[in-house]
Order: C-alpha cells, then structure tokens, then sequence
C-alpha cells in the first residue's frame, strides 16, 4: 500500500483538472467547500463555482436547472446533508427527470469522528441505491476516486459518490489502474472465502486476507466501487468458487453493500453471508480510530466473520 490520501482531496484535485478541460464542469457547494475540497475549483474558476449557503434542497434545485441547461453540475457537501435534507430534490428534480447531476457527498460513515451522530451519515447507500436511475459509487483510494470521479463526469445520468474525510492507504498504482463501469475489482485470489468490500473497508479486508492466510484460509478480495448497478457476474462467480462470502463496509448493514450482495446470492448462487458493518444503531462521538474499534470495522472482526462464514459453509 502506499501513500495515504484522503478521497475528499483526490476529489477536489480531480475537479480542478476536470474544470481546466471542460468548461460545462460547474461546481456548487453548500458552505463548505474547505471541507469538502471543492474551495480549490472556486479558486481557479469563481465564475463557476456556485456557494449555495446552508440551503441544501436549494443546492440540488440549482444543479438540476444547471444540468436542463447543458452544464455538468457537481453539487458537493456532507453525505448527511446531501441525502438526508436534500433527498426529495434529489429524487423529483434530478433522479425523476434524469438530470446530468453528480451528487459527490464528503464525511460519509463513522470517521468524521468527533462530529457525532448527526453528522456520521450511516444511511446514504441505502437512500441513494433506491432511488430510480441513480448510480451509486464509492471509492477505495484516491487512485480510483479520481477514476470514479472522471467517469462520472463523462457519464449521461444523476450520480452519487460516496467519499471520506481521513486519510486511507493508497491502493491503486494511477500508471496501471483501469475503472470499469459497474465492475468490481479482484484484489486478491482464494478459495475458501470471498472478502467483498467497498470504500475504506477495501484496505482492511486485504490486510485481514493476509492474516487469514497465516491461520490456513485463503480469501478472495474484490472491491466493489460501484454499488449500483452492481457486478452481478463478480459476485455470483467468487461465490460459486469460494462458498462463502462476507461483506464489509463503513455503513449501516441495513440497505447498504452488504444488503445489494446478499440480494444478488439470493437469486443467483445462495451461499452463506456475513455482513460486517454498523448494526443497525447511531454512531457518537469519538476518534475515528475509536470508533471503527467500537462499531466493529476492523481487519480484526473482518477476520472473526470470515471463520464463521467458513464454518456454515455447505458441504
């Protein structure tokens, strides 16, 4: 793994570049745009940034007038906001008339830390992948966020992209990494488990693999980026292959990565299914380090649900 970086400033360092080829790319924020990164388009293209205020139904209105009138509109603030206060714009002004809108929302999950509860947006996926036409992303690393973030771009359609405030491990060599639609990514090959993981919990559950390895059990790791539409093909083959899968995510288990596999093996190949993730209560405040402990996002019990995956498996 190499250097760590935050999705959220790969985000706003990809859209500067974005801006740069593009002039239809327009950015608007929601008094936030030091957090969210998008403050470094405002600085080199003001006459297309967009501060909105603390308004963020408005936010979502805006960009879907921006996006009937030919531009490409990001509309960006905290994951929490821009599902939580904004969802009905989203869904009867964006998603409804399948507006070009990409709704790219920082801070998601447990580690915006000491914000607390109402600002640790556990929910977003499960909002987002219901609605009608929405594509719903989620990167790894910085590598595949400006991936995500430049496809999204060139992408006819509303999109939400699901990005973090800490820092993670870069995963992704930037010279070799192809993005595919809609496609999941093996990390790692293994026969007896399948490992799928999104966002932050791609780099736990490679390092879980390799502690697994050490104990006898070899699990495959994909890493799915897009969570709608979803690898069917992926999925289905890693469990045929392996018998059991597991599934980790900075997110409620309720809705989210776990909820989209388990409805995938539940029509094409039922195997057992272990989702790690938050069970289905309220973060609090504390580090996020803390709090990923607490709530069980860890190498750690990514490795705990892997043997018992294995141990139900058919035989």
């Amino acid at each position: 793994m190499g250097v760590n970086t935050a999705t959220r400033d790969a985000y706003g360092k990809t859209l500067v570049e974005l801006g740069r080829e593009n002039r239809d790319i327009v950015v608007l924020d929601a008094d936030l745009s030091k957090s969210t990164k998008t403050v470094m388009f405002a600085r080199e293209f003001p006459d297309r940034f967009f501060n909105m205020g603390i308004a963020e139904q408005n936010l979502m209105g805006t960009a879907a007038g921006l996006a009937a009138g030919g531009k490409i509109p990001f509309a960006s603030t905290f994951a929490m906001f821009a599902t939580g206060r904004a969802f009905e714009p989203i869904r009867n002004s964006i998603a409804y008339p399948r507006l070009n809108v990409k709704i790219a929302a920082t801070h998601a999950g447990l580690t915006v830390g000491e914000d607390g509860a109402s600002h640790q947006c556990l929910e977003d996926i499960a909002v987002m992948r219901v609605i009608p036409g929405m594509t719903v992303m989620c990167p790894a690393d910085g590598v595949e966020t400006e991936a995500v973030v430049r496809a999204a771009a060139g992408y006819d359609g509303p999109v939400y992209i699901r990005l973090g405030r800490a820092k993670v491990p870069d995963l992704y060599d930037k010279t070799k990494y192809q993005f595919e639609w809609g496609k999941g990514v093996t990390l790692r090959d293994g026969s007896d488990v399948t490992i799928i993981a999104t966002g932050i919990m791609v780099a736990m559950a490679l390092e879980a693999a390799d502690d697994l390895k050490k104990s006898g059990i070899n699990a495959r790791v994909i890493d799915i980026h897009t969570i709608k539409p979803i690898d069917r093909d992926l999925i289905k083959k890693a469990a045929v292959g392996t018998g059991a899968v597991v599934t980790a995510e900075e997110h409620s288990i309720i809705g989210g990565l776990g909820s989209a596999v388990a409805e995938v093996l539940g029509e094409l190949a039922p195997v057992p299914v272990i989702r790690v993730g938050v069970k289905d209560t309220f973060g609090e405040s504390g580090t996020a380090d803390e709090l990923l402990i607490k709530y069980g996002l860890t190498p750690c019990c990514i490795m705990q649900a892997v043997e018992t995956a294995v141990r139900n498996k058919k035989p």
